[in-house]
């Protein structure tokens, strides 16, 4: 009763709040019908725990039952909230007690705490009737204190709430009875208080008033119909007083679950019993149906053990004239294993990093079984080619792990297949497939397809043509998979290697800045990194060698002699020079490589082609044949030298043969055609040499004539002039070592008599032991000369002088 009492009062003021913590465990109770949003108590506070861990222990409630929305946490303050109306009738129904059961569930570490809400209930059902109008058929012979049994009025609401007291309106001759069974119900009886009389009444009229005992008070009425008959000795009587029977859930429809049954002694229409339910709950009467005349009762409506496992009903038996009786059915439901286990996904970290070490968990399921007793026993397994367990935790609860080391490389998503099998019979079974992904970690770096790059680029190419591609590739995921290209820090000849070479940071294309000479250099080498975007980055390098190839961009060079329009070169063959006689060589180089550097001689024009002819690899001029006296003393040999490459590239010179083998010989020189750009210079020269030549001649004639005057010799020191060569030799009159011609500098002895007109030169020996000989220039040698010159001595006086010439 005091418990009664502070139910009341806790809904007078709102709802009042029970704690009881024991072994981790959380009572409360409150009131049904309280407002959503209302707050029951505070978990976080009375389990000791810190509000603000809720959150990231992902604290939730949980609840093997399918009122789990009716309450719920706030993760921010640790209340326990009501979220939807509870109606304790609907849930629970005629049951004393209205316990809802649920479970905080707490992970990292993995924590259940049970906790027991039980409803209160409130007044907030009024009683009623069966029937709103209640008929009666009393005969006139009633005797006083006659009673008459009348169906009771049922109040939805239990203890204190429920019908408490009856009243009857007040009428002349009828008082109520009320006992209470044993039970818990309550017997209604119409007491005969005064005799009836048909010929003064045949029909009463008044009504019967339930109150429950709840604050307020509420009350139903029915109204008490009776009509006075001719005498009605026996009321129907039940042959047992409580009917019990029990019947398995899954009980087919029209199966009969018990048949009741009443007789009545009289005869006739007072002696036909019908039977009728007098109490039954809404649920009961969508389950079970009752034959008015058989009494059998039969199913109607599905069973489940789970919802309702106990239906309580009464019968009444009437017979014609009103006179009844009743009786009380119990029915049992027995469970069968007609449910299958249920699995439940509570938890799951998903994605799951591939680093996480082995015995990680991954996430929480929850098996539940409707059934009962052994066929509500579960037990789990999981498929066997994945890397996870589950590992049995508190109750129905079981912790997914990970039995090895995750690679997402190799495997990004798991089906894992949990299966549940109860122990019933014969056994039911279900899965459930958990779907997890593995969470990317940049663990690899790039890795280039090739362990070295080779690109290969003609020379002259043109600034940003593509010379090679790099690849790099990256087994993470998105970012840390993305790989970006980039130069390392490098010098080629001094110059940054960025000034060469540029790389394509997302395709790896490595590009030309400039142009390149194969003659500057022929290869170098570049570093391109690959990074990823992961954090940190990883990154990998890699070498790529460029290698130039040469084109032929380069002419032929000629070294010897200079290319016709830059000089003047003239050689001298002897005219005894035999068929092979070297007599000249023409030097040349190319600065491409390879074939085309491979030079070629030929001579592409001459005054006799049939008298000369070049190495086509060495560039020597030689002679075919021996010299002859019809051969042109002036020979113009035009030289090409040619490349082997594609397209063959050329340079051209000429070269001036002077076939003599004397000096006096030789005919002018300046009768040689000359480059039209020279010709003016060399003019200037020519007037020059000629000037100087006749001033110093005119200068020696004064000197001699001096000279002689003083003497007054009678004969004069010459005859005549001298006769000096007065061919002009060019001022580039030049000769190469080893060739054959002259050199550009030699010294002659000439000897002069007073008595001759004319004097022979002395050839002296050349500085050049190479130099083809002279020896048959002359006729005379110098040994007919210093003969000459003895005989000459006692008569004549002899001048001798050294003429220097360079040439």
């Amino acid at each position: 009763m005091d418990l009664k009492r502070k139910s009341l009062l806790s809904f007078v003021f709102g709802f009042a709040l029970c704690v009881s913590i024991t072994t981790a465990d959380l009572s409360y109770s409150v009131p049904e019908e309280m407002r959503p949003g209302s707050i029951v108590g505070n978990i976080a506070k009375d389990l000791g725990l810190e509000a603000r861990k809720l959150f990231t222990r992902k604290a939730r409630i949980d609840t093997e039952e399918n009122y789990q929305h009716y309450c719920d946490i706030d993760l921010k303050t640790g209340d326990f909230v009501i979220r939807e109306k509870i109606d304790r009738e609907e849930l629970c129904g005629e049951k004393v007690s209205c316990m809802l059961k649920f479970e905080l569930v707490l992970e990292s570490p993995l924590e259940l705490h049970r906790i027991s809400l039980l409803i209160q209930d409130v007044n907030d059902n009024t009683p009623v009737f069966p029937k709103e109008t209640i008929k009666l058929e009393i005969r006139e012979s009633a005797v006083k204190g006659a009673r008459y049994r009348v169906n009771e009025a049922h109040d939805a609401d239990i203890g204190q709430n429920t019908v408490k007291q009856y009243s009857l309106q007040k009428n002349e001759h009828f008082v109520l009875s009320v006992r209470d069974d044993s039970d818990g119900s309550k017997s209604v009886e119409l007491v005969l208080d005064k005799e009836l009389d048909r010929e003064k009444e045949h029909d009463l009229n008044f009504m019967l008033i339930a109150v429950d005992g709840g604050v307020p008070q509420r009350s139903g009425t029915a109204n008490i119909h009776v009509t006075v008959l001719d005498a009605n000795d026996n009321a129907p009587v039940f042959d047992r007083a409580v009917y019990k029977a029990s019947l398995p859930e899954n009980a087919a429809v029209d199966t009969i679950v018990v048949a009741v049954s009443a007789s009545d002694a009289d005869e006739g229409i007072n002696g036909e019993v019908t039977y009728e339910f007098s109490r039954i709950s809404e649920r009961a009467k969508n389950v079970f149906s009752l034959n008015s005349k058989t009494g059998e009762i039969k199913v109607i409506g599905p069973l489940d053990f789970e919802s309702n496992s106990k239906y309580e009903m009464r019968i009444d038996a009437k017979d014609g004239y009103g006179l009844s009786s009743d009786s009380k059915v119990m029915i049992d439901i027995i469970d069968v294993n007609d449910n299958a286990p249920v699995v439940y996904l509570k938890s799951l970290t998903n994605p799951m990093p591939e680093n996480v070490s082995p015995g990680t968990e991954v996430g929480i399921i929850n098996v539940q079984d409707r059934d009962s007793e052994t066929s509500g026993q579960v037990r789990c397994s999981i498929q066997q080619n994945v890397p996870f367990k589950l590992v049995p935790s508190i109750k129905n609860y079981y912790s997914l792990v990970t039995t090895g080391q995750l690679d997402r490389e190799l495997v990004s998503d798991y089906n894992i297949t949990i299966t549940a099998t109860d122990e019933g019979s014969p056994p039911l079974s279900s899965s459930k497939t958990v779907q997890l992904s593995v969470a990317d970690i940049n663990d690899n770096p790039p890795v280039f397809e090739e362990q070295s790059y080779s690109a290969y680029v003609t020379e002259n190419n043109t600034p940003g043509s593509t010379l090679c591609s790099v690849t790099a590739r990256d087994p993470d995921w998105r970012q840390n998979g993305t790989v970006v290209y980039s130069l390392l820090p490098t010098e080629v000849n001094g110059a940054s290697v960025s000034s060469y070479v540029s790389v394509n940071g997302d395709t790896g294309v490595i590009h030309a800045v400039r142009s390149f000479d194969y003659e500057q250099f022929r290869s170098f080498k570049v570093h391109v990194m690959a990074r990823d975007n992961g954090s940190p980055p990883l990154s990998s390098n890699v070498t790529v060698s460029v290698f130039i190839s040469d084109v032929n961009d380069n002419s032929p060079q000629i070294l010897y002699p200079a290319p016709e329009g830059n000089s003047f070169m003239t050689e001298l063959v002897p005219k005894a020079a035999h068929g092979g006689s070297l007599v000249s060589k023409v030097i040349a180089v190319d600065s491409d490589s390879g074939q085309n550097a491979w030079l070629s001689y030929h001579i592409v024009k001459s005054t006799d082609p049939g008298l000369f002819t070049i190495g086509v690899h060495s560039g020597e001029i030689r002679t075919q044949r021996d010299i002859s006296e019809s051969d042109s003393m002036k020979q113009n040999l035009i030289v090409a030298v040619k490349d082997n490459g594609q397209p063959s590239l050329s340079a051209t010179c000429s070269m001036y043969l002077l076939i003599s083998d004397n000096l006096a010989e030789v005919p002018e020189l300046k009768d040689i055609s000359y480059d039209e750009k020279n010709s003016k210079l060399t003019s200037y020269l020519i007037i020059a040499l000629v000037s100087v030549s006749t001033f110093f001649l005119t200068f020696i004639i004064i000197i001699l004539g001096v000279r002689f005057c003083r003497r007054r010799k009678p004969r004069m020191l010459f005859d005549g002039a001298v006769a000096i060569p007065s061919a002009y030799l060019p001022p580039n009159y030049a000769d190469v070592d080893g060739t054959g011609t002259l050199r550009s500098t030699y010294n002659y002895d000439a000897y002069l008599t007073t008595g001759s007109r004319t004097s022979d030169f002395k050839f002296v020996t050349s500085y050049n032991d190479n130099t083809l000989p002279a020896d048959q220039t002359l006729r005379k040698s110098p040994s007919d000369f210093a003969d000459m010159f003895e005989d000459l001595q006692d008569s004549e006086e002899v001048g001798a002088f050294q003429i220097s010439v360079f040439v």
